[in-house]
């Protein structure tokens, strides 16, 4: 069995189309994640904002 110029260009256009897949999902799956953390961050700085506002200390402070 003799090994082929074509078998081995098949073979990496192959491998080329398995890692731009491959590349094409995990950059999906980054967008996914980062959308997400973005969100949760959002959400805990505006229900912070708002808990702020409703409970403010009173401090008083008296001359002796």
């Amino acid at each position: 069995m003799t090994i082929s110029k074509a078998d081995v260009e098949a073979k990496a256009r192959e491998i080329t189309q398995v890692v731009s897949e491959t590349k094409e999902n995990a950059q999906n799956t980054a967008m996914v994640a980062g959308a997400g953390i973005a969100l949760v961050v959002g959400l805990a700085y505006l229900l912070g904002r708002r808990k702020g506002k409703s409970g403010r200390a009173v401090v008083e402070v008296y001359k002796v």
